[in-house]
Order: C-alpha cells, then sequence, then structure tokens
C-alpha cells in the first residue's frame, strides 16, 4: 500500500551526467526546468534543498577539457572555476520565477559536532526564507571527495541533517534494473542480492554510479528518509515524485 503522507520538505540530487548535452554543452532547458519545477513547490507550500554536482564538468567545459584530469590540482582547479558557474546558471533560471538561491560548501567536517547545528540552523533558516540552497561538496579542499567519493552520499547526509521527509536522486539512470533490464519499483530492504546489481558508471565526466546511489539510499532510509532513485530527464519529475514517490524509478523504503 502506498503511503499517504504529505512530502513537503524535499532535498533533490543533480547529477553531473544531467548537465551535459551531446555537444558536451550546458543543458539549459533542463535547468531551466528544474527551477520551474521547484519554484511550483514552493508554491504549494513545500520546501527544495538542492544538491548538485557539475562544477568539475562545468570547469572542464570552460577549460575545453575533453576528459575528467587525473592529477588532484587540475581538478581543485576545474573545480574551482566551474563552482562558480554552476551557480551563476542556478541563480538566473530561479530569478526568473523571482526565487533566490544561496550557495553551501560542506566538506565532511561539516557534519561534525558544532558545525553540524550550524549548518543545520542555516540550512533551516533559508527555507523559511523561501530561499533555494543549492549544495555542493567543497572540491577545492575536500579532495577524499574529489579521490574516491561522490554527491550521492553526501545528499543522504544532507537529507538527514535537514529531517527531509523524502530525498530524490536524479541522473541518467531510470531506476534500479533487475537482472532482465526492468526497472525495481520499490525496494524494502537493502540486501547482497540488490547490491549485485548496481554497475559503475563511465568516469569520464563523473564519479558514482549506482554503487553509490545504493549507498546513499542505505543511509538515508537508516536515518528515516524515504529515497527515489529516477531518470532526471523525465518530464517534471521532481514535481511528479514529490507528490507521489511511488510513480517513478526506483523507491527505498524505510522500515
Amino acid at each position: 500500500m502506498r503511503s499517504q503522507k504529505k512530502y513537503k520538505r524535499v532535498v533533490v540530487k543533480v547529477g553531473a551526467s544531467l548537465f551535459a548535452t551531446d555537444k558536451s554543452k550546458l543543458d539549459t532547458a533542463l535547468v531551466n526546468s528544474i527551477a520551474r519545477q521547484i519554484s511550483d513547490l514552493i508554491k504549494q507550500g513545500k520546501e527544495v534543498v538542492v544538491v548538485s554536482s557539475g562544477a568539475i564538468a562545468l570547469g572542464m567545459s570552460i577549460l575545453k577539457l575533453t576528459s575528467r584530469p587525473k592529477e588532484l590540482k587540475y581538478l581543485q582547479a576545474a573545480a574551482a572555476i566551474g563552482q562558480h558557474e554552476l551557480m551563476h546558471v542556478y541563480k538566473l533560471a530561479l530569478k526568473k520565477y523571482s526565487l533566490n538561491c544561496a550557495q553551501l560548501l560542506l566538506t565532511w567536517d561539516d557534519f561534525l559536532g558544532a558545525r553540524y547545528i550550524n549548518a543545520k540552523h542555516t540550512l533551516g533558516t533559508l527555507l523559511k526564507l523561501n530561499c533555494v540552497p543549492i549544495i555542493n561538496e567543497n572540491d577545492t579542499v575536500a579532495t577524499e571527495e574529489i579521490k574516491f567519493g561522490d554527491n550521492d552520499r553526501l545528499s543522504a547526509l544532507v537529507s538527514i541533517l535537514v529531517d527531509a521527509d523524502l530525498l530524490i536522486i536524479l541522473s541518467d539512470v531510470e531506476g534500479l534494473w533487475d537482472k532482465n533490464k526492468k526497472i525495481i519499483p520499490r525496494v524494502n530492504k537493502i540486501t547482497a542480492e540488490i547490491k549485485s546489481l548496481a554497475c559503475p558508471t563511465d568516469k569520464k565526466i563523473c564519479v558514482g554510479g549506482m554503487v553509490t546511489k545504493l549507498e546513499a539510499a542505505r543511509i538515508a532510509v537508516e536515518g528515516g528518509v524515504p529515497c527515489v532513485i529516477a531518470s532526471g530527464h523525465q518530464d517534471r519529475i521532481i514535481s511528479q515524485l514529490t507528490n507521489d514517490p511511488f510513480s517513478q524509478g526506483t523507491i527505498f523504503l524505510t522500515k
């Protein structure tokens, strides 16, 4: 039976793979669609936090790099250049709907002690002001993230931090496939069998893949937040999932 719970506070993770078109240019239509959906949800009295990848990918585009750098210093440089562009893109898109956005760059240290409480208070205040928080890992200093991590796990931690009602992870995949390449609509428990269905993604532009999405889903549901993995290319997917998280993709349910 589907839950009749109202999903008021939603965290949306946008993957880097969604930002680039076939010509490696920014998909402005998709960003504008995300902004429009956020505006619609806020008008309905809902709150939206965005965890967005894309800084390194955009930095690569500006620097005209065709493949992801292997040296850490070049990854950090691409992140520093791309983060400014990423926020500019969100600012312009949200401004069309008279919405402000705020940048929060977090590291793992921000989920400890007083910094955790400060981040929680800041995010809560921004949401009360109808401002859209745009969160990313601070790639210019968080070397572990660039070398080993991803924003999927970050989005799960953020969803717990803000006491979200739902975490939506958007990527270029429609959800978790079974062995016959059919979408599994719901997962009640992340078992070894479920984990065996995950496969890594191409690291040319981004890191992550279904392996890290499953790990993010595990973190979220253990923290009491249901999680949906779905395709960001589906029309009005954020609005649809916020109103009915069982309608698309794969939903991971809490106990």
